[in-house]
């Protein structure tokens, strides 16, 4: 019986060392601790500072986008009738294509459309979005540009027009902790990201 003890009290202070170990937690608790992280994640951290590029004082987004296999020609034709569509849609004041050139491969578009920051059946919060697409087609890629960013907000209540620059670049519309956007130029700076990467993700697929 004595010899039991002993070998009880001998095993007992490791099995309570291992239950102190993150990594000896039961697979519950191990989901809880992951599920808690998760929900600590900044929800802003894709529009925080570095996400609004600037070439020579100017807001520019520009990406090349690869497309293996398929000829300047091929994807000047590609882009070209997406783009027609682009002014088409739904969303669109006044939008047209501004370069169409074949033989350089070059492409460009002058949008003007609603960019909608809230939309309920009481209330409609939105701006005018304005910026010029412009492409250059090569043999397996196009490169893309998004540039000469610029808004017209409350027109009918208060005009307020407002240039990329000074507005939605990192200095303007995140805070100096780089931990969230500022509550009215931020609105605009998250948008105008989103609407980007909707327009390079649509070109990307299309050449795949």
């Amino acid at each position: 019986m004595k010899k039991f003890w002993m070998i009880l009290l001998a095993i007992l202070p490791i099995g309570l060392w291992a239950q102190d170990n993150t990594w000896e937690l039961p697979e519950e608790e191990q989901q809880q601790e992951e599920t808690t992280l998760e929900a600590k994640v900044n929800p802003n951290a894709k529009y925080l500072r570095g996400a609004v590029p600037e070439v020579d004082g100017k807001v520019v987004f520009s990406k090349t986008i690869e497309a293996p296999g398929k000829s300047a020609a091929q994807i000047y034709t590609i882009l070209h009738n997406y783009m027609v569509k682009m002014t088409k849609a739904s969303n669109q004041i006044n939008s047209h294509l501004i370069v169409e050139d074949s033989v350089k491969q070059e492409l460009g578009a002058s949008f003007e459309e609603w960019l909608v920051f809230k939309k309920t059946a009481i209330q409609l919060d939105q701006t005018r979005l304005y910026f010029v697409l412009e492409v250059q087609c090569e043999n397996g890629k196009a490169n893309v540009s998004m540039n000469r960013i610029h808004y017209l907000y409350d027109e009918n209540r208060k005009p307020e027009r407002y240039k990329a620059e000074g507005w939605i670049t990192d200095d303007d519309a995140v805070n100096k902790k780089n931990t969230k956007l500022y509550p009215g130029s931020g609105k605009f700076r998250r948008k105008t990201i989103d609407r980007k990467d909707f327009i390079f993700d649509k070109f990307e697929s299309l050449l795949k």
